[in-house]
């Protein structure tokens, strides 16, 4: 039986990733135009990329609020519908390429189809989040253990990872899931404690609050720093992938040992929830890896018709421009050091033609 909480966070959680892929689109909408167009203004001075800004705060707030309703075993895997969503934005209004329709449709079906398994069948117990019941489950033997070994696991792929140079995506993207699976714990319980707040009897007073608040910053702030490295380093396609895998499978284990999630439930029920989790992941998988790479910036040269005065693009537009007054040919070797400069102009020969 699918409890009226589970529902009103499973359709917060939908609306909140929906939310958040159509920002993304939109900001993404707005970088593009202001290329295109050769507009000198920074996107921060854009009506676009302000309302995309303001879309995803109302979807990650939507996200933030479906945890104190729902299973976090429920939640933490619907980030799938973001994808889907982007993928078919991304797509419709931005153009961009697949590399093959066939697959990525594909992709979007079984992710959808997952995605209804793990909803149907996934855990209906949810207790109410008050500051007695958070400190009893952090004190808990599981949790305790649990802990334990994620961090002498973090310890030991950050050794690797910092001294031993070892740039692998997993590597990097395992020590972001880690801190991604007490990131999902205490938001639940920051979330949880707020929203009883608000309906019945006061928890912000109690100091297991700001502990777990506390967390929660921290560890964001530290995967946010983590996913920047791996951005540098591995295709954003290869990491959100990989990223949406290991997260969702941290997040569902720190569910069921902390918050206890599954223990109500039969094996067929979690059996079918897992199937569905694992189709989720195969559909993100091939509409990741079908999605063409986007082409990096190459420094390109401009002439001013009137004046002829050659420009050295190198570190300016995302997207060259089309012909506009000028023309454009070839690809120079970046150097930040050019700049632009005035062509030689032959005055002898000039008198010569005029005389």
């Amino acid at each position: 039986i699918y409890t009226q909480e589970n529902l009103i966070g499973t359709l917060l959680a939908i609306f909140g990733n929906l939310l958040v892929s159509i920002s993304v689109s939109i900001q993404k909408q707005s970088h593009v135009t202001l290329a295109g167009n050769k507009d000198p203004r920074q996107y921060y001075y854009t009506k676009t990329w302000w309302s995309g800004l303001m879309l995803m705060v109302l979807g990650e707030g939507a996200l933030f609020v479906s945890y104190a309703f729902a299973p976090l075993s429920l939640i933490a895997p619907l980030n799938a519908v973001s994808v889907i969503s982007s993928s078919i934005l991304g797509f419709v209004f931005l153009r961009e390429k697949w590399k093959r329709y066939i697959l990525t449709f594909l992709g979007c079906a079984l992710t959808a189809g997952g995605t209804y398994l793990f909803v149907t069948f996934g855990p209906n117990s949810h207790e109410k989040l008050n500051a007695e019941n958070i400190v009893k489950h952090v004190i808990g033997w599981p949790f305790l253990l649990y802990l334990l070994l994620g961090i002498i696991t973090f310890c030991l792929v950050l050794y690797f990872y910092k001294q031993r140079n070892a740039n692998y995506l997993v590597l990097i993207l395992l020590l972001v899931a880690l801190l991604g699976s007490v990131t999902v714990i205490t938001v639940k319980a920051v979330s949880g404690m707020i929203v009883l707040s608000i309906l019945g009897p006061l928890q912000l007073s109690y100091p297991i609050f700001y502990v777990m608040f506390v967390c929660m910053v921290a560890t964001i702030v530290f995967q946010a720093s983590f996913l920047a490295q791996a951005s540098h380093l591995y295709d954003s396609s290869l990491i959100a992938c990989v990223n949406y895998i290991f997260c969702t499978t941290f997040a569902i284990v720190s569910g069921a040992i902390f918050y206890q999630e599954f223990n109500h439930e039969d094996v067929l029920h979690i059996c079918m929830f897992l199937l569905g989790c694992a189709i989720c992941f195969l559909g993100v998988f091939l509409i990741t890896k079908n999605k063409r790479k986007a082409k990096a910036f190459e420094p390109y040269v401009t002439m001013d018709m009137a004046k002829g005065i050659p420009t050295i693009h190198n570190k300016g537009w995302a997207v060259q421009p089309d012909y506009n007054g000028s023309f454009s040919y070839g690809a120079l070797e970046n150097n930040d050091s050019v700049t632009p400069v005035t062509l030689p102009v032959d005055q002898d020969a000039i008198k010569t033609d005029f005389t």
